[in-house]
């Protein structure tokens, strides 16, 4: 199951760049422009995560968050402010927040938050993500094609986990060298056409179609084979 976020800003801007960066990691999104359609939504429709700006009008932040907490609901909040003085961080995590970033954030740190915040949550979570008749067992690393069992290294794991959340979408070698091997990475340029190497040779070892295909000039795609074998 994809874990369900609500979003609270009363910029339809921010709100629009949130849901889509989140939606692009492969979360439900929902949006709410002020505190009471907030809590509202909250009634509809429990989040595993509100991401919730301070600044809102009507109910502010603050007063949504103790609303949540006084209801008895513990659901994980990371409240986002302009606001960077010490007594306004500790006057958001005393209303119940469970984290607290500074406007403006960078995205990639905003989803290491809510990461950290959805594993805090559900420590033990595993899930089985599957795309044509390849499995991966998110809680033993192990894939699967058919009945037969592939092992993976961990680089392995993480790159086709990566391509598993997000079938049929192209995603260029900068994004993948960012979410595989980090920001930092200085290793040699031509990784991960040696990992997709080693991806596809262990998927496709009993003669299995290709899943993983080269999108000229643009990246790389999971996707069924299609009549033209391209990639």
């Amino acid at each position: 199951m994809k874990a369900h976020i609500l979003v609270v800003d009363d910029d339809k801007h921010i709100t629009e760049v949130l849901r889509r960066a989140l939606a692009y990691e492969g979360y439900s999104v929902e949006v709410a422009l002020k505190g009471d359609e907030a809590l509202r939504k909250l009634l509809e429709r429990q989040p595993d995560l509100v991401v919730l700006d301070r600044m809102l009008p009507n109910v502010d932040g603050l007063e949504v968050c103790r609303r949540i907490r006084e209801s008895g609901n513990q659901v994980p909040i990371l409240m986002l402010t302009a606001k960077d003085a010490i007594p306004d961080r500790v006057m958001g995590l005393d209303s119940g927040a469970d984290d607290y970033l500074v406007k403006p954030m960078q995205l990639d740190e905003l989803l290491a938050h809510v990461r950290a915040l959805l594993r805090r949550r559900n420590p033990d979570q595993a899930e089985v993500l599957r795309f044509a008749d390849l499995e991966l067992d998110t809680g033993s690393r192990v894939a699967r094609r058919g009945a037969r069992e592939i092992a993976l290294s961990t680089t392995e794991y993480e790159l086709l986990q990566l391509f598993m959340r997000r079938p049929r979408q192209v995603l260029t070698r900068d994004v993948i060298m960012e979410r595989v091997w980090g920001y930092d990475f200085e290793g040699e340029s031509n990784v991960l056409e040696v990992y997709i190497g080693y991806l596809r040779n262990k998927l496709e070892a009993k003669g299995e179609p290709r899943l993983i295909h080269t999108v000229r000039g643009a990246g790389y795609v999971l996707r069924e084979e299609k009549a033209d074998g391209a990639g």
